[in-house]
């Protein structure tokens, strides 16, 4: 299977369980791959062969900048849940949300979550 790679999608957002998370927000960057062949689109040099990445990234702006969720794990999965749903080309794919200033109480590079998801049926 062939890939789409997206990396370092930065976004404002405001997820999280506490309180000051939601009032303040934080920063979110994603990493998506999407698996799906891309043959058609190599030999047409057609964009309706192909998963328009800008598109994608539509569809995880308005969830990482949208309605408030708890945890990374949430936000993930809802992005997973719209790609597969809104682009029937994308047979499988990785999401990786990271929360880079989450509230761990010590010094880290980077928190994250990294979810695979796979077209049913």
């Amino acid at each position: 299977m062939d890939k789409i790679v997206l990396t370092g999608l930065h976004f404002y957002g405001y997820h999280g369980c506490l309180p000051e998370e939601k009032r303040h927000g934080q920063p979110f960057h994603i990493d998506l791959v999407l698996e799906t062949d891309l043959e058609r689109a190599g030999q047409t040099d057609d964009l309706t062969q192909t998963v328009d990445y800008s598109a994608v990234y539509g569809v995880v702006k308005a969830v990482v900048e949208g309605p408030s969720y708890d945890l990374i794990e949430r936000v993930g999965q809802v992005i997973a849940d719209r790609i597969l749903a809104q682009f029937p080309l994308v047979q499988a794919l990785t999401v990786t949300v990271h929360k880079p200033q989450a509230p761990i109480g010590g010094p880290f590079e980077d928190a994250a979550v990294v979810l695979e998801r796979r077209r049913h049926g």
